[in-house]
């Protein structure tokens, strides 16, 4: 497998090319910003990895304690951690739970503290009308941690298909892959030993 640095590597080379598609796409800088952020966070911190002692758990830094029951019920590379869009979706319905649980925490201090008088039903009113107010907003930022685990999972398979290539055809190497691809090859030309 790649590792941690080579995955950063690949997010941050692919960036002009997801900022280019996006904006095409969508002909909206907000949209587009949207996109990178939830690129950049999808791959740098909310990435498939997160089941092991990673790169990205360690990113966490003081919370990556969050990280310790989800790293103990997942095995490495399962279709829930390096699944496309159910791996992602799992880790955003994680970290929106643990933001809800810290969330209530917080609120509940502030309002023994301050004495604000705010509850979770404020605040979920809030939310729930920013996201009805901005759909495309919320789409954008989906889609953009999608492609920012997808660069993950592409690279994965890559190297893994390369290892079993190299594994099964020693000797063909280069060769090999151009034959699985469909890639033509060019057919070398023996010459007759001269006697």
């Amino acid at each position: 497998m790649p590792s941690g640095r080579t995955h950063d590597r690949i997010t941050l080379w692919s960036l002009p090319l997801v900022a280019g598609l996006s904006l095409m796409r969508t002909r909206s800088s907000s949209l587009t910003l949207l996109v990178l952020s939830g690129y950049l966070f999808g791959a740098l911190m909310l990435g498939p990895d997160l089941d092991t002692r990673s790169i990205h758990y360690k990113r966490w830094g003081l919370l990556r304690w969050i990280w310790i029951p989800y790293r103990g019920s997942l095995k490495h590379r399962s279709i829930f951690s390096h699944g496309p869009i159910i791996g992602t979706l799992l880790r955003v319905v994680y970290v929106l739970a643990w933001g809800f649980l810290l969330g209530m925490g917080a609120i509940a201090i502030a309002n023994e503290l301050f004495r604000w008088g705010w509850g979770w039903n404020t605040i979920s009113t809030l939310l729930f009308q920013w996201v009805e107010q901005n759909p495309a907003s919320w789409i954008a930022l989906l889609i953009g941690l999608e492609l920012g685990a997808l660069s993950h999972y592409l690279a994965d398979w890559g190297v893994s298909s390369y290892k079993r290539v190299r594994k099964n055809y020693p000797k063909e190497g280069i060769r090999a892959l151009r034959l699985i691809a469909g890639t033509p090859t060019r057919k070398r030309k023996r010459r007759k030993k001269k006697r």
